[in-house]
C-alpha cells in the first residue's frame, strides 16, 4: 500500500508519525496538531505487524478501522 507519512516533533528530539493512503488528505480528528510531510507515496507492507521506522504498530488495522495509523503512544520508535 502506498502512503503519505507525516511527522509531528515530540519532547526529547522524538516524533509522532501519521499515514494515510496516498493522495487523501489528513483525516479531520487528527488536524488539530501541525504535521510536516515526511514523504509521499511511501510503499509499505499494510500487513505487517508493524511499521518499526515509525513506531506505528498493526498498521493495516488502524487504516481499516481509522482511516489512517499513528505512531502508539507507548510505542518505541524505530532509528
Amino acid at each position: 500500500m502506498r502512503v503519505d507519512i507525516y511527522r509531528r516533533a515530540e519532547a526529547e528530539g522524538r516524533f509522532t508519525h501519521l499515514a494515510v493512503p496516498e493522495g487523501r488528505r489528513i483525516p479531520e480528528e487528527a488536524t488539530n496538531t501541525d504535521w510536516d510531510t515526511e514523504v509521499k507515496g511511501q510503499d509499505l507492507d499494510e500487513d505487517a505487524e508493524r511499521w518499526d521506522h515509525y513506531g506505528i504498530v498493526k498498521p493495516g488495522t488502524q487504516l481499516k478501522e481509522k482511516g489512517y495509523a499513528i505512531t502508539g503512544l507507548h510505542e518505541p520508535e524505530g532509528d
